[in-house]
C-alpha cells in the first residue's frame, strides 16, 4: 500500500536520575560522596534509506519512544544511556512540526539523519556537590524530560524523470514496457491511484528510475480528480515526459491543460528539462500540431501496444536526465 502522508508522535526519553552514594570500604572510614551521574535519554532519529519507498509502516505506528537514561551508580558510575529509536523513511521525505507546519528537514539523500526529539540529560549525583564546606552531601538532582512533539511526515518521491499525462494517456502501459514495474492497466480512467517507480536499464550498469504519476485532469491544482496530493511527486522528478493521446480530441489542448495545471501547483515546475511523447499512434497516422514544435524539446512518436518509438523514448530521457540545471535549482 502506498501511503505518502503520516502524523506521529515522537517522545524521548528521560535523563536518569542522579545518586546519593557513599564510598564504603575497609580502611577507609571517610570514604566520602561517590554517587554518580545519571545516564542521557535515548533521542529520536529520522533516517533515511532507498530501501522503502512509501510511509506504510509508519503510518500502522503513531507513538515512538525512546528508553530513559540509567540512574546514577556508586563508585562516581554514570548511568547507562538511554537507547537511541530511528525511524526509517523513504529518501525525499519532509519532516515537519504538525502544530506549526515548520519545516525542520528535508531527507534528500540515503543515510541523512535528523534528530526529530533529544534526549534528556542526566541527573547530577552527590558526588558532584562536594566542597569544603559540604563533605558530605546528600542531595542530587533528577534528570531532565526528554522533548515530545507531533510530526507531520510527507514523502515526495525522488525520480530522474516523471511521466505527465492526462488518464488512460497510456502512462502505466509505458512504464511496464520500460521497467519491471507492473501498474494495474484497463480501458478506464483512473487505473493508477498512486504513484509508481520502475528502474529502467539504458545499458548494463547504466540505468535510471522512472515514475508514473496518477492521471491529472483540469482543476487538479485546485484538488480535482486526484488533486494537488500527487503533483508534490513531480516536484523531485529532474525531468518530465508529458504522455499526451495522439487519438484522443485535442492533443495540443492536452499538454496545454497539464501545464497550466503544474504552473498553479508551482511556476518553476515549468522549468523542468522535457519531452512530449505521443503515444497510442499504432491506432491510426496523426499529424503532429505544429504548435508542439514551438515548445522548443523532441517531440516523439510512441506505442505502448506495439513497442514503436520506445527506444527513442528511453534515449530522450536519458539524455533530458543528463541535463545539470534542474539539479543546481535544489529539486
Amino acid at each position: 500500500m502506498f501511503i505518502d502522508e503520516s502524523k506521529l508522535e515522537v517522545h524521548a526519553g528521560h535523563g536518569g536520575k542522579g545518586m546519593v552514594s557513599f564510598r564504603r570500604e575497609k580502611f577507609v572510614p571517610l570514604g566520602g560522596p561517590s554517587g554518580g551521574n545519571g545516564g542521557r535519554g535515548g533521542h529520536v532519529v529520522v533516517v533515511a534509506t532507498t530501501e522503502i519507498h512509501t510511509l506504510y509502516d509508519i503510518g500502522n505506528k503513531r507513538i515512538f519512544r525512546a528508553d530513559a537514561g540509567g540512574p546514577g551508580e556508586p563508585s562516581l558510575c554514570t548511568g547507562r544511556n538511554g537507547k537511541d529509536i530511528e525511524i526509517t523513511v523513504p529518501v525525499g521525505t519532509l519532516v515537519k512540526d504538525l502544530a506549526t507546519g515548520e519545516l525542520l528537514s528535508d531527507l534528500k539523500e540515503a543515510g541523512q539523519r535528523y534528530t526529530v526529539a533529544q534526549g534528556g540529560r542526566g541527573g547530577v549525583g552527590n558526588a558532584a556537590f562536594k566542597s569544603s564546606t559540604n563533605r558530605a552531601p546528600r542531595q542530587s538532582t533528577p534528570g531532565d524530560p526528554g522533548e515530545s512533539r507531533k510530526l507531520l511526515l510527507e514523502l515526495k518521491l525522488v525520480a530522474d524523470c516523471g511521466l505527465v499525462g492526462f488518464p488512460n494517456a497510456g502512462k502505466s502501459s509505458l512504464i511496464r514496457k520500460l521497467s519491471a514495474a507492473t501498474p494495474k492497466v484497463a480501458d478506464y480512467p483512473f487505473t493508477t491511484l498512486k504513484p509508481i517507480l520502475g528502474l529502467v536499464e539504458v545499458a548494463p550498469g547504466q540505468s535510471f528510475v522512472l515514475v508514473d504519476i496518477p492521471g491529472l485532469i483540469e482543476g487538479a491544482a485546485e484538488g480535482k480528480g486526484l488533486g494537488h496530493r500527487f503533483l508534490r511527486h513531480i516536484e523531485r522528478s529532474f525531468c518530465l515526459a508529458y504522455i499526451i493521446d495522439a487519438s484522443g480530441e485535442d492533443p495540443y489542448g492536452q499538454y496545454k491543460v497539464l501545464r497550466a495545471e503544474m504552473e498553479k501547483f508551482h511556476p518553476l515546475l515549468l522549468q523542468k528539462p522535457k519531452l512530449i511523447a505521443m503515444n497510442k499512434c499504432d491506432l491510426g497516422e496523426f499529424k503532429i500540431d505544429k504548435r508542439f514544435k514551438k515548445e522548443g524539446c523532441p517531440i516523439l512518436r510512441t506505442s505502448a501496444l506495439t513497442g514503436d518509438g520506445l527506444k527513442e523514448l528511453k534515449k530522450g530521457m536519458r539524455e533530458l536526465i543528463g541535463e545539470t540545471s534542474i539539479r543546481k535549482q535544489g529539486w
